[in-house]
């Protein structure tokens, strides 16, 4: 549907930034990579005309990307609702894999955490000197 068919005028680019409180730089950004892409088309001189419903878009991106999904996730997730479908089936499984990583990367701190505790609980100020000749730091290299 042309954006001069609708019922509401279309947005121009500082109108969307300002109404989403992202810059113009990403919205620019999101359009090129084709984020936007049911929402804007060019005028006959070449400037971005949005649907209001790009506001709807763009919230729903910063929502996605504060969860942590990427650009290239949350493009496959817009991909099924341009589609026609309702793509919560899609939403849920990149939030449960996201959810596996964080619960990996917390393991991983709290083994870290438990090593790191462990040397500053060993630590040896004044390392024998025949520990200090073998190594650069006696603490990490015992």
């Amino acid at each position: 549907m042309a954006l001069s068919t609708l019922s509401h005028p279309p947005l121009k680019i500082g109108q969307v930034a300002t109404r989403s409180g992202l810059p113009v730089k990403t919205i620019r950004y999101y359009e090129e990579i084709g984020l936007l892409a049911p929402n804007v088309e060019r005028s006959p001189a070449g400037y971005r005309l949005f649907t209001p419903n790009v506001l709807n878009r763009l919230a729903f991106i910063k929502r996605a990307q504060s969860l942590g999904l990427s650009l290239q996730e949350i493009g496959q997730i817009l991909n099924v609702h341009d589609d026609g479908q309702l793509p919560c089936g899609e939403v849920k499984q990149h939030l449960q894999e996201k959810l596996d990583s964080v619960n990996a990367q917390i393991e991983a701190l709290e083994t870290l955490r438990g090593e790191l505790s462990g040397i500053l609980s060993g630590w040896q100020e004044t390392p024998s000197p025949e520990q200090s000749a073998r190594t650069i730091c006696p603490n990490l290299q015992s």
